[in-house]
């Protein structure tokens, strides 16, 4: 690793600069901690205090030899971590739910998701949970973090062009995500988490009960659909979404808005699959 001379290392507002661009936006302590002597210091606690040399063993070369061999030595016992543990009580706090208050209520008050604990607020949902049309991202980012809400960005107002572009608004659109706390640093969930957060989704999807689901994203469809395909062989094709009660939803995989914004190119596939979502919405209407 090259490490930067003092005359070549970066000033302050420099680092600073770089920090808000990886997407770091607050500090997690007052005080830096420094995990490696932490881990450190763990490792020397658990290592077995020094056994004194053995003796030379004086037993017959044949006993020796047909001794049995010593039991290997473990390291220290670790904790499983509770994913599926915390994925069944998730699925049982959301079929308990039986309106969309309690869900959201469930949801604060639940803690088995690493995510909620650097997360400023939960992102529930906005819009009007009467609509025919429901449309569920992947995660917060920064902006709907501190405001509570989904796509309320850049990509939000993209998201609002869209829909305004098939005469509907936030007022006749229901709007959620698949994970309702912002990973730190707007960095991808893990499967781990997406798994835990996923009875919730889908109970709130139920509970909804759209005419028509819109996947916004990859990681929205492969999670809902149950498929592993790409978004790009996804779109534009029509699926199932299935609830737990046996309800099937047409659903619409589509480009996320913030995909959209990094490949304005692709907007005219967008504006397709979107178009095909206002003639399912009249056709059931």
């Amino acid at each position: 690793m090259n490490i930067p001379s003092p005359q070549n290392r970066p000033e302050l507002h420099e680092l600073l600069a770089f920090y808000m661009e990886a997407g770091v936006d607050e500090a997690l302590a007052e005080e830096p901690v420094d995990r490696f002597a932490e881990m450190a210091q763990a490792q020397a606690a658990a290592r077995p205090a020094s056994a004194p040399e053995p003796s030379p063993d004086r037993r017959p070369q044949a006993f020796v030899e047909n001794s049995p061999a010593a039991p290997p030595q473990r390291g220290p016992a670790t904790a499983a971590v509770p994913d599926e543990a915390q994925a069944q009580l998730a699925r049982q706090l959301a079929s308990r739910a039986s309106n969309l208050d309690e869900l959201r209520e469930a949801m604060a008050g639940f803690d088995g998701c690493n995510l909620k604990f650097t997360a400023k607020n939960l992102v529930f949902a906005d819009g009007n949970p009467n609509a025919a049309l429901m449309l569920v991202g992947e995660a917060p980012g920064r902006d709907e973090d501190l405001e509570g809400l989904p796509f309320v960005g850049r990509s939000g107002r993209l998201l609002d062009r869209i829909l305004a572009a098939i005469g509907l608004d936030r007022n006749s659109a229901y709007i959620a995500n698949v994970i309702p706390w912002r990973p730190p640093g707007n960095r991808t969930p893990t499967p781990h988490e997406t798994e835990i957060c996923r009875p919730f989704i889908e109970r709130q999807i139920e509970l909804v009960n759209p005419k028509v689901l819109v996947n916004l994203g990859g990681p929205s469809a492969k999670t809902l659909l149950n498929t592993t395909e790409g978004i790009l062989r996804l779109r534009g094709n029509w699926r199932a979404h299935m609830t737990a009660g046996g309800t099937t939803i047409p659903a619409m995989p589509t480009l996320h808005p913030a995909y959209l914004l990094r490949t304005p190119a692709h907007k005219r596939l967008a504006w397709r699959d979107f178009v095909e979502v206002k003639m399912k919405l009249r056709s059931l209407s």
